[in-house]
């Protein structure tokens, strides 16, 4: 464990990108090879699950410090941090051992097989012979919530040098429905067949938003042009007369959408597409639609009934068991084209349509209708640009719509968490109706570091009643709210909930009284829900 606490240092205290590949690197070409196999999986989102309640790991933590469970309670949203409040709050360890991070993940693991005294006791032991780094690390790993500042492309690029493999074949070898109970790292990353597993994905393109003009771009007959579908973004793989469908956050959802089984009916096996799934009823249908079936292991007959998907695909990856990213986009598209043409009616499948344009000016007009066809914006890519790995600038970009936007009034304030433990970072936001303010969404992000210091301190002074950690406030503020889509919500008070809201100005300028209203919230519900 104490080399992966010192790995944890080196990333956690640098913001380079080049420091934290090297430590990952030298971790790689040093540590054991169970170690490596855990922090590969661990770093791309394959952590255990949770063993321990937190409400125990807080009544430990104070037993063990012989300090009461209030004061710890108040600790806790002050460090904003769980796991660093028990690693801090307890006394200094008595014990020092070297046992490696496989060890601690094995026993945590095994605690689901005990009573609650043995895990108490285990749990216990471990704090008694761990720093207060390794402390923390643990309490991260206990709780499930194992999260640190390192994408996996970071980790990726580091296992190549410390391997001296090829990265775009390292990230491929690291997709796929793989844990460490059923392989090693030597078969993961050093073996022979690397794409053993028929339903091993690709990795995801992706795009970067476009935010100078697009005839930055050059000549616009160079470019292919999409709408920017507003679903959930997937490659759907035909391998062996079976089919597996694949999340861009690398999340097999096979399960979740039983409609796409079909595909095998009309797509022969050895293709590979890549596309956007959405709730379809002849038309795409509103993300909320699709909200619904999000995070559902089986999905109930009412929900295939008014919520059916379809993958609405737009690249071709895997043609006849042959990976073809390397092609031109414009003879993938023409590959995909040919494949999913006179397809009937009820299949799962459609092809996304490209969108003619004769110039920028006539593509800017097209923009502005995208919300009139279900769709977020533009897609603009390259005719000439191979398939690639990760985020690239250059051949693709999104060319979004600006966000809807309201004002609102701040009514109540809460600390954040990590570094912003000590501002009030996370805000409730109301609108008018008639003499009362109703709330309406929270935001947490878009102001300056030093406009929540500034929040934060007139937060203090003008705190009106404390529920926990909320604090309710004087009605005095009202925020510019920015957000992608709007929908109905019995959930809410208001009717309506927010896609992806945040502050985009402290509308310093505008009194309280001149705050949107709920009447001006449905009436963007009517246009745009």
């Amino acid at each position: 464990m104490k080399d992966f606490a010192r790995l944890f240092t080196r990333i956690d205290q640098s913001t380079k990108t080049t420091v934290k590949v090297a430590a990952l690197a030298e971790f790689f070409a040093t540590a054991s090879e169970e170690d490596r196999l855990w922090t590969i999986a661990l770093f791309s989102g394959r952590r255990p699950k949770r063993a321990v309640t937190t409400t125990r790991l807080r009544e430990w933590a104070a037993e063990q410090a012989g300090y009461p469970l209030w004061l710890f309670e108040e600790a806790y949203p002050i460090v904003g941090d769980l796991a660093e409040t028990i690693a801090l709050f307890l006394p200094s360890a008595t014990e020092e051992t070297n046992r490696g991070l496989t060890h601690w993940i094995n026993m945590l693991r095994g605690l689901s097989q005990v009573d609650e005294p043995a895990r108490k006791s285990a749990v216990l032991a471990a704090w008694d012979e761990l720093d207060t780094t390794q402390r923390f690390l643990f309490n991260k790993l206990i709780t499930g919530g194992f999260r640190i500042g390192i994408s996996q492309k970071l980790m990726t690029r580091a296992l190549a040098q410390a391997t001296g493999k090829d990265e775009a074949e390292l990230a491929h070898r690291l997709m796929g429905n793989w844990s460490p109970d059923d392989t090693t790292y030597h078969a993961l990353i050093e073996a022979d067949d690397p794409s053993a597993d028929a339903s091993r994905p690709y990795p995801f393109y992706l795009a970067y938003g476009l935010e100078e003009a697009p005839e930055t771009l050059g000549a616009p007959d160079d470019w292919r042009a999409e709408w920017k579908w507003d679903g959930i973004r997937g490659q759907l793989i035909l391998r062996g007369g079976a089919h597996f469908t694949w999340s861009r956050g690398e999340e097999l959802m096979t399960d979740r959408f039983p409609e796409l089984a079909r595909a095998v009916d009309f797509v022969p096996s050895g293709t590979v597409l890549d596309g956007e799934i959405l709730a379809w009823d002849g038309a795409p249908m509103s993300f909320n639609a699709l909200q619904k079936r999000i995070g559902r292991k089986t999905v109930p007959k009412s929900l295939l009934r008014d919520a059916p998907v379809i993958l609405y695909a737009y690249d071709l990856l895997e043609d006849a068991g042959t990976d073809i990213r390397a092609l031109p986009f414009a003879e993938r598209r023409a590959r995909l084209e040919g494949l999913l043409r006179n397809l009937p009616d009820d299949a799962p499948l459609r092809l996304s349509p490209q969108l003619d344009f004769s110039g920028w000016e006539a593509l800017r007009h097209l923009r502005e209708s995208a919300r009139d066809a279900q769709a977020e914006g533009l897609m603009l890519k390259r005719a000439d640009s191979p398939y690639l790995s990760g985020r690239k600038k250059g051949d693709w970009w999104k060319w979004k719509l600006d966000p809807l936007t309201i004002d609102a009034v701040m009514i109540y304030a809460q600390q954040g968490h990590g570094r912003r433990a000590n501002l009030f970072t996370d805000f409730t936001f109301a609108v008018w109706k008639g003499n009362e303010l109703v709330p309406f969404t929270k935001a947490y992000s878009g102001l300056t570091d030093a406009e929540f210091r500034q929040i934060t301190a007139w937060v203090r002074k003008n705190t009106l009643q404390r529920f926990g950690p909320v604090r309710q406030v004087t009605p005095e503020h009202v925020f510019e709210i920015a957000f992608e889509g709007i929908h109905e919500s019995p959930r809410h008070k208001s009717g309506v909930a927010l896609r992806f809201p945040r502050m985009s100005r402290w509308r310093k300028d505008k009194p309280v009284q001149e705050a949107n209203t709920l009447e001006d919230l449905n009436e963007m519900l009517r246009l745009y829900g």
